[in-house]
């Protein structure tokens, strides 16, 4: 892992942390809306998934966002204008 990544992935509080794995599991939120709340990109959300994650369920995961179109913007269609529920972030 980069250096960078390791550094941005430890200075996440714990619930920070939560919520980046949260939403990366979640199928409607793309790695773009994880990258405008937290400052990380794709790569980085990888590598908090691979390190908190158990070997299997990272696997899991992997599978399941390779190729979806809703966790990839540039994917999307143009018609989709929000990637999650307006009551889903409770801030």
């Amino acid at each position: 892992m980069p250096k960078a990544a390791i550094r941005r992935f430890h200075h996440l509080p714990d619930d920070e942390q939560s919520r980046v794995i949260e939403m990366a599991w979640e199928d409607r939120t793309p790695f773009e809306a994880i990258e405008r709340l937290f400052g990380l990109g794709e790569p980085d959300v990888i590598n908090i998934m691979r390190h908190q994650l158990k070997p299997a369920s990272f696997r899991l995961w992997r599978k399941r966002v390779t190729g979806r179109t809703t966790k990839h913007q540039a994917l999307r269609s143009p018609n989709v204008q929000r990637g999650y529920c307006p009551t889903q972030y409770k801030r």
